[in-house]
């Protein structure tokens, strides 16, 4: 029986993974905005904390838009493989009709709870990176030929899974006043994302706010 209502399917954001220098020409394109190599890598994870979806193959200074523009989920999603389904994430990615980002500046009662509302839902992709990043190869940086690093993160990725579902201990919810800095620092470091955004495929957003939010006051 086909869903009458669209789902979030998942939380979508990229996290850095420190390696070593690469050398050669390239190099310096795997410096990220830190100031240290890194792979950029995408994911998408579920409210339990597993992931579904991940990325490794770009370098530390790809931006995370770049990234998932040219990612085989992000075709699916173009192609209705998910039909009405949606993800959220942060400012960084354009607003998109599957794809639900926070307004930048909301004014209204209604603008706000949405906002809490899609940072709680995406809580979760902040919080499974900091589980995953509890292998210390991740937390201390990937020595190893570049070409078996992405063996590396998805093989540590399939480690993660298995432990949740054995029942590894989860780390508590992100604290809200972090959540909000980071929040705001998302938005001061993408203003110019933002300024882009303004406009285009709003109407997602406001559909759920006049819809559902504006029915909560």
């Amino acid at each position: 029986m086909p869903r009458t209502e669209a789902e979030c399917v998942g939380a979508l954001d990229c996290t850095h993974v420190k390696i070593q220098s690469p050398g050669g020409i390239d190099a310096e394109s795997y410096r990220n905005r830190k100031g240290f190599f890194s792979y950029n890598v995408q994911a998408i994870c579920s409210s339990d904390l597993k992931f579904q979806d991940i990325v490794c193959r770009w370098p530390g200074s790809a931006h995370v838009s770049n990234i998932f523009r040219n990612s085989r989920v992000r075709n699916d999603f173009e192609n209705g493989v998910y039909g009405d389904n949606l993800l959220v994430a942060d400012s960084c990615y354009a607003i998109k009709p599957y794809v639900i980002t926070p307004l930048l500046n909301p004014h209204t009662r209604a603008e706000h709870l949405f906002n809490e509302a899609q940072i709680r839902t995406r809580n979760p992709i902040e919080r499974s990176f900091g589980v995953l990043k509890r292998q210390q190869i991740l937390s201390l940086g990937i020595r190893l030929k570049q070409e078996k690093v992405e063996a590396v993160v998805m093989s540590t990725v399939v480690l993660h899974n298995i432990a949740l579902s054995m029942g590894d201990v989860e780390p508590p919810e992100i604290n809200e006043e972090i959540a909000a800095a980071i929040e705001l620092t998302n938005n001061v470091n993408n203003d110019m994302v933002g300024h882009v955004q303004r406009g285009i495929n709003n109407s997602v957003r406001y559909t759920l706010i006049n819809t559902y939010f504006q029915n909560l006051l």
